[in-house]
C-alpha cells in the first residue's frame, strides 16, 4: 500500500501539469506521452522480469531474484525525484494565482500565451490589466461545487483502472496459474502487447482532438464490453491465439487510456483542478484498480471460472460507458481561467468537438435548458471576457492582437443553435 500510494500519488499532477501546458488544438496528442511513459515503464518491468526468468532458476528467483527490478528501479526514482524538484507552476495556474506577469505577451513559454484566463484589476507596467489571483476552494468546498464531475470521474476511473490493473498487472499471474503458461511466456504475452500499444499511442490521443474524447471512451469502452470473452477464451488455447487475445484488449484499452490526461483534467477549472482530480483519480483507483488482482483471485477461487476477469471487466465498461454519457466534451476547450472547460460561455477553439458539442446542445446540462437560457448565459460570458472579469480566455482574432501560433487561440461562448 505504501508503494502503491508512492507511485500514484503523482499522477494526478503529472496529468494536470502536461495538460495545462499542451496546445488546446492538440491536448489529446501532446497528453497520450504521459501514457506512453507510464506503458514504458511497464514493459521495462516486463523485459526485466522475463530476463530474470529465463536467467534464474525457480530457487533463485524465490530467494532473492524478485529484489533486482526494485533495486533497479531505485535509481530511476532519485531521477524522478530531482526533476520533480526542479519543475515551475504551469502558465495556467500561474496566471490564476496572478504570477505570470504580463499575460498578453506573446512569448511562447506557454502554448497558448497572450490569453489573459483571469479578472483584472490594476494596470501592470506595460499598461496592460494585471491578473487577479483567484482563492483556491477549501477541499469540502471542491466536493460541494463539483461533486458531479467527480462521480462521472470516479466511473471513468473505474473502468479505466479495473482493465488497466487486469491486463498489465494480474495478466501474467493469469496466464500462468490459471491458463497453464510457462512463467516466461506468460510475460512474453505481455511485452509484445504493451510495445504494440505503446506505438499506438499518440496516433489514437491525435485521433481524440480530432474526433472528441466522447466519441473515443464509446469506442473503447463498448469494445471491451462486447469482447473480454471471447478474447479469454483464445488466451486459454496457445501462445500464438494468447498474443492474439491480449493484443485485442490491449488495443481497444488505447482510446482511454491515450485520452486520460486530456480528458479528466477539463472536468474541473483550474482553482480546483489538481485537486478535483487528484482525489477522484487516486481513491477511485485505490479502491477498484488496486484491488483488481485480488478480486479476480478470489472470484476465480469460489467460482471456479478462469474467465471471471473477463465478467469483471465488462461490469467496470459498462459502469464507465453510462458515466461517459454525462462526461462533457473538451477536446478544443481551453484549461485557461476560473470557467469550466467546454461549458456554456467557456473557451473553446473554432472548429473544434468541443464547440460543436455546445452548438448542437449535446453538453450535459445542455440537455435540460431552453435556448433562450442556454443563449443568456453564452452572451453573459462574452460580456465578462470583453472586461476581463469573467476568468476564460479571448481570442486574440476577436481581441484584434493576432495569435502567432495558429494551434493557440480560442473563442468564448459558442454559438448555440
Amino acid at each position: 500500500m505504501v508503494q502503491g500510494f508512492s507511485t500514484g500519488g503523482e499522477y494526478g499532477g503529472a496529468a494536470t501539469y502536461m495538460a495545462e501546458y499542451a496546445p488546446d488544438r492538440k491536448r489529446g496528442f501532446f497528453g497520450s506521452f504521459l501514457e506512453f511513459g507510464t506503458l514504458g515503464g511497464f514493459a521495462l518491468g516486463t523485459a526485466v522480469m522475463l530476463l530474470l526468468e529465463l536467467v534464474l532458476s525457480p530457487e533463485q528467483m524465490s530467494e532473492w531474484g524478485w529484489r533486482l527490478p526494485f533495486l533497479l528501479a531505485a535509481p530511476m526514482g532519485l531521477i524522478g525525484f530531482y526533476l520533480r524538484s526542479k519543475l515551475d507552476d504551469t502558465p495556467v495556474f500561474e496566471e490564476m494565482n496572478g504570477t505570470a506577469g504580463d499575460t498578453r505577451s506573446t512569448d511562447h513559454a506557454s502554448p497558448d500565451a497572450g490569453l489573459p484566463a483571469v479578472a483584472a484589476t490594476a494596470p501592470d507596467a506595460h499598461g496592460e490589466p494585471a491578473a487577479e489571483a483567484v482563492e483556491p476552494p477549501s477541499l469540502p468546498q471542491v466536493f460541494k461545487d463539483h461533486w458531479k464531475p467527480m462521480l462521472v470521474m470516479t466511473g471513468l476511473v473505474i473502468s479505466v483502472n479495473v482493465v488497466n490493473y487486469t491486463l498489465l498487472s494480474y495478466m501474467p499471474t493469469y496466464l500462468e496459474q490459471q491458463i497453464g503458461l510457462p512463467a516466461a511466456a506468460g510475460l512474453a504475452v505481455i511485452l509484445i502487447g504493451e510495445i504494440a500499444m505503446m506505438t499506438l499511442m499518440p496516433w489514437s490521443g491525435g485521433l481524440s482532438d480530432r474526433f472528441g474524447r466522447k466519441p473515443s471512451w464509446y469506442f473503447s469502452l463498448a469494445g471491451l464490453l462486447l469482447l473480454p470473452i471471447p478474447m479469454f477464451m483464445l488466451m486459454g488455447m496457445n501462445f500464438g491465439l494468447a498474443v492474439l487475445g491480449f493484443a485485442v484488449l490491449g488495443l481497444l484499452y488505447i482510446p482511454q487510456l491515450s485520452s486520460i490526461t486530456a480528458t479528466f483534467p477539463a472536468m474541473f477549472p483550474t482553482q480546483s483542478r489538481f485537486t478535483g482530480f487528484a482525489i477522484t483519480y487516486n481513491i477511485a483507483t485505490s479502491v477498484f484498480g488496486g484491488t483488481a488482482a485480488l478480486v479476480n483471485e478470489w472470484a476465480i477461487g469460489v467460482t471456479g471460472d478462469v474467465r471471471f476477469p473477463a465478467y469483471y471487466m465488462m461490469g467496470a465498461c459498462a459502469v464507465g460507458l453510462v458515466c461517459a454519457w454525462f462526461m462533457r466534451e473538451t477536446a478544443g476547450a481551453s484549461l485557461r481561467g476560473s470557467e469550466v472547460p467546454g461549458s456554456i460561455g467557456s473557451a473553446v477553439v473554432p472548429g473544434s468537438p468541443a464547440e460543436t458539442a455546445l452548438e448542437e446542445g449535446r453538453q450535459p446540462e445542455q440537455r435540460t435548458m431552453e435556448e433562450a437560457e442556454m443563449l443568456s448565459l453564452a452572451d453573459e460570458a462574452r460580456r465578462a471576457a470583453a472586461t476581463g472579469a469573467g476568468g476564460v480566455a479571448v481570442d486574440h482574432a476577436e481581441a484584434g492582437e493576432g495569435a502567432e501560433d495558429p494551434d493557440d487561440g480560442a473563442r468564448v461562448g459558442a454559438p448555440l443553435a
